[in-house]
Parts: structure tokens; C-alpha cells; sequence
């Protein structure tokens, strides 16, 4: 009889090992340094360590980086892109960058000029079928419940509401900031 994955003991981790991971996760997935060290360390209490001194996990990951395997700019624009698309604000994207471990700085350059900020409320509104692109005019309740959405979707107060209490079919005009 086997015995269940749970119940196998795994060898601690080396140098060459640490670097396989890194090497195994950055293949896999679209990450930032801040993610990756995340996992290293996860692999280090999981499995304990064998190699001599501390584990170098600062310099796996620059190598990794100097490598060009982890581009945090890069990813950075394009989560920014991708949520601009799905119609989240300024503050929706910054939120999901520093969850992502990028730096406030290099989120902050991502932020909306107006423009931008109003096309992505009008994607979400229109996702949302809210306001303009309701089937019918809200209540007080939906309206309320649509302008929170819009507000936890990153837009700022003004904007969302702009769109909450447009009617069905009267998009809001862009000029009217």
C-alpha cells in the first residue's frame, strides 16, 4: 500500500533546490519579487533547510530578476491594464498592485488621467448595468447598493455618482467633471 501524500516526509531544501523552485514558479505564473520571495519561504517552513548559513533567499531572487524572469513594472502594467478594462478606478488598481507586493511609488503611476477614469466608470457601469445602462430606473435601495458598488469598484464619489443617478439610456457627458 502506498502511503498518502500527506504522510510523505519531503528532504529539506538546498541552494540548487530553492533555485529549481524559484525557476518552477516563475514558469508557471505571472508574479512579482515580492510574490515570489512569499513562496520561497512558504517552500523553506514546508520543508526546512539544509544548506549552510541562512538560505539565500534575497539572492535567488535577484537572480531571478536579473535574469528577466520577474519584471515588476512590467507586470504592474499589465494588471493595471487588465482591471482598467474590466472597468475598476484608480484606487480599485492600486489596492490589487500593493496586494500584488508592487511598490506604492511604481502603483501610483498607474493611476487614471479623467478621461481614462471616466471610460473605465463607464465600463463598469455598463457591466453593471447601472445608471445609463439600466433597464429601468433604480429606487432609492438600488441606487444606493449601485453607488457603493461603484465606490468599492475604485471610482471616486462624484464620478459614480454621475453615473448612479443618470437615467436609463442618458449617458453622462465627459465635460460635466
Amino acid at each position: 500500500m502506498r502511503p498518502s501524500p500527506r504522510n510523505v516526509t519531503r528532504s529539506p531544501l538546498d541552494a540548487a533546490a530553492l533555485n529549481r523552485f524559484a525557476l518552477a514558479y516563475v514558469g508557471r505564473y505571472a508574479t512579482t519579487q515580492a510574490k515570489l520571495a512569499t513562496y520561497l519561504q512558504r517552500k523553506l517552513r514546508e520543508r526546512g533547510w539544509e544548506g549552510e548559513g541562512d538560505p539565500p533567499l534575497d539572492a535567488v531572487v535577484a537572480r531571478i530578476v536579473e535574469a528577466g524572469y520577474v519584471d515588476d513594472a512590467a507586470f504592474a502594467a499589465a494588471r493595471s491594464g487588465t482591471l482598467t478594462r474590466r472597468g475598476f478606478g484608480s484606487r480599485r488598481i492600486g489596492q490589487a498592485l500593493s496586494a500584488e507586493g508592487i511598490d506604492r511609488e511604481l502603483a501610483a503611476s498607474f493611476d487614471h488621467d479623467a478621461d481614462a477614469a471616466f471610460t473605465a466608470a463607464e465600463t463598469f457601469a455598463r457591466r453593471r448595468r447601472i445608471g445609463p445602462y439600466a433597464i429601468a430606473a433604480a429606487d432609492d435601495a438600488a441606487r444606493r447598493k449601485a453607488l457603493s458598488a461603484m465606490v468599492r469598484g475604485g471610482h471616486g464619489f462624484a464620478l459614480a455618482r454621475r453615473f448612479v443617478d443618470s437615467a436609463p439610456g442618458e449617458v453622462p457627458d465627459r465635460e460635466d467633471r
